[in-house]
């Protein structure tokens, strides 16, 4: 949140533009980088036409909350009006979504999306958006769990008229998505005073909103089963519902055409691309749509099949790798959902490759054969391997080759790190990344970050966590030999050693040994804490807590990063591949390692100049009282 006052006192400070500047100032200094003019621009003439309104209703005693933080992702609301509710006398909430649009098409083929002239795609009707913002509240604020009745969802375009917007009405069906335009100001302001009383102060509900508990994201993993099963889903807020819809709307032109489309989703770490692919499946597999789900990372396809086929076999043929369709008739699945599909490699064969089978082509080609719509999820910063090649370039060539539509979608918000894009900036500053160097980290009230002076250090704080009900796992960089896995009943080897730490490095195989998990599971199964998970068994899932093992592949050297490819023991890196594929490379994964966490993120250095630079860095160290969780 960027500010928070009555009504009365943001319209004083609209009038003298105090407010403006304030705003800007909050949000330099909680994201580190200037508003963008739009937002600058609706801060300037949409806030003073809503606090002018709050005060012509008499609902100057009204709380006022601008640009509300959601829980546990980076969306930000409008305004959040907080009030008594005049009738019931309990907490009254108003999630306020505002626009200066003043034509807005609706899309042809979906009421849910709409179209204004200064956007090339599709946006979410505002109607649609300010409804999710409302259930994904009640959702993940324990204030509202169980008082949905609390809270209601308006869209106020001010500029407006009536005729302007007429299409965007067939979606009002509740208080939690209604539409008013300027011409309407005054049915606006009867609904105000319908939902927040003008003789009660709205600070105590502001309160009781703003301390509510934050419900435990259901993470991906755990509601997959349901999610597939069943028709209970996740709230995809704005370009996540855009991006949903624009799949679902491709399936039924080509359907209808019987013509191939591609749509390709674009997104950093955490920014939904994997519950869009299961919502997709869910609703696919409900409507007897033939689609499969697939990746090119064994532990994501077999927690995929564990999680959402534990009663349903047949749930988990839906899960397969991108290898799997080299001998698939064309056009044989309606829809192909590629999650990870940065991890697309040049061909899907390998050495077990029967002969008959090795036609040279590509597997991005096979991918698109097989599917009147294939659908591509990825994130191009993500490759760890060498010979990953997924990127949005290749896809639109591939289609251009074909003569294929392709839509391509970015995703901007995203979930993980508590929702901290601060916390997600400071990764990619750190790592090289992105330009301008290293920054020291600024706590925010999403993510923790601190630093560990040992292994041991780390393992306890994390242990602690675990006894507090947090999930937790230790990670590293790929710097320590593999051992075989040992027989049955046998204890795992060492591998990682530190000084006199020692801890195995998580299973390769696909059975538990002595009480571990098999590797698919390491990030799911509570019994994977005992062991260092590398960024093949880390990369797409997410635990509350993180700690991750800096190695000695990556060190500070005076003002710079070093990577030490002969510190590295993965086994993908060949002497054929180039120092700066190892070098981008290594960077990547520890960019991967680092944004598992939810809730907090310790890391640790081998290397004593390197974590003397992370103390520099950082905002905290284990047993300071930023340390508590």
């Amino acid at each position: 949140m960027l500010f928070r006052a009555s009504a009365k006192t943001v319209a004083v400070m609209a009038l003298d533009r105090s407010l403006f500047l304030h705003l800007t100032e909050q949000f330099v200094h909680m994201h580190g980088y200037p508003p963008g003019t739009s937002e600058a621009r609706s801060w300037e003439r949409s806030i003073p036409v809503l606090a002018a309104a709050l005060n012509d209703a008499g609902l100057g005693d009204v709380e006022v909350m601008l640009e509300y933080a959601l829980p546990l992702n980076s969306k930000r609301a409008d305004v959040v009006l907080a009030g008594v509710h005049p009738s019931t006398g309990e907490p009254s909430y108003v999630v306020v979504e505002l626009k200066q649009w003043s034509d807005v098409l609706p899309h042809e083929d979906d009421s849910t999306l709409c179209h204004v002239e200064r956007y090339a795609h599709p946006v979410l009707n505002p109607i649609e958006q300010v409804r999710r913002y409302c259930d994904y509240l009640v959702n993940f604020n324990g204030a509202l769990a169980g008082h949905g009745h609390r809270i209601g969802g308006v869209a106020f375009l001010h500029n407006a008229t009536e005729f302007g917007v007429a299409g965007l009405r067939e979606i009002e069906r509740d208080d939690r998505g209604l539409l008013f335009t300027g011409q309407r100001r005054g049915d606006f302001l009867d609904h105000l005073r319908s939902k927040l009383s003008d003789r009660h102060s709205g600070a105590r509900a502001a309160d009781e909103l703003l301390s509510g508990a934050t419900v435990p994201s259901r993470q991906l993993m755990t509601v997959a089963a349901q999610e597939v099963r069943e028709r209970q889903q996740f709230v995809l807020l704005d370009e996540q519902q855009v991006a949903y819809r624009m799949v679902l709307n491709a399936v039924e032109r080509a359907k209808r055409a019987d013509r191939k489309e591609i749509v390709v989703v674009t997104g950093g770490p955490g920014t939904g691309k994997s519950v869009i692919a299961l919502q997709l499946l869910g609703e696919l597999y409900r409507r007897g749509t033939p689609a499969l789900h697939a990746t090119g990372s064994q532990s994501f396809t077999k927690t995929m099949r564990k999680v959402t086929g534990s009663r349903k076999r047949e749930v988990q043929d839906l899960f397969k790798y991108f290898n799997s369709f080299m001998t698939v008739e064309k056009n044989s699945l309606d829809v192909l959902i590629c999650d990870e599909a940065h991890r697309i490699r040049e061909t899907s064969a390998n050495r077990y490759t029967r002969a008959e089978h090795r036609t040279g082509k590509a597997q991005i080609d096979e991918l698109i054969d097989v599917a009147r719509v294939p659908v591509f999820l990825l994130d191009e910063h993500q490759v760890v391997r060498p010979g990953e090649m997924g990127t949005v370039a290749d896809i639109k060539a591939a289609a251009a080759k074909r003569d294929i539509p392709c839509h391509v979608v970015p995703l901007d918000s995203q979930f993980r790190c508590g929702g901290s894009d601060a916390y997600l900036r400071w990764v990619v500053r750190l790592l090289g990344l992105e330009p301008g160097g290293p920054v020291v980290w600024e706590p925010d009230d999403r993510m923790q970050l601190l630093v560990a002076e040992s292994p041991q250090e780390m393992e306890a704080f994390l242990e602690a966590r675990r006894a507090q009900g947090y999930g937790a796992r230790m990670s590293a960089g790929y710097c320590w030999r593999w051992s075989p896995e040992p027989k049955p009943g046998d204890p795992l080897a060492p591998d990682v050693v530190i000084g006199d730490w020692a801890r195995p490095w998580n299973l390769r195989g696909d059975r538990s040994v002595s009480g571990a998990p098999p590797s698919a599971l390491w990030a799911t199964d509570p019994a994977g804490f005992g062991q260092v998970g590398c960024v093949y068994t880390a990369q797409g899932f997410e635990y509350d807590w993180s700690g991750v093992i800096i190695g000695p592949d990556l060190l500070w050297r005076g003002d710079r990063w070093v990577t030490d490819r002969t510190a590295s023991k993965d086994p993908v890196f060949k002497k054929a591949t180039p120092d700066a594929d190892v070098d981008r490379l290594i960077r990547n994964t520890y960019k991967v390692l680092l944004t598992r966490g939810m809730v907090g993120t310790v890391v640790y250095s081998t290397d004593p100049e390197t974590r003397e630079k992370l103390r520099e860095l950082a905002s905290g160290r284990l047993g300071q009282p930023a340390a508590t969780a």
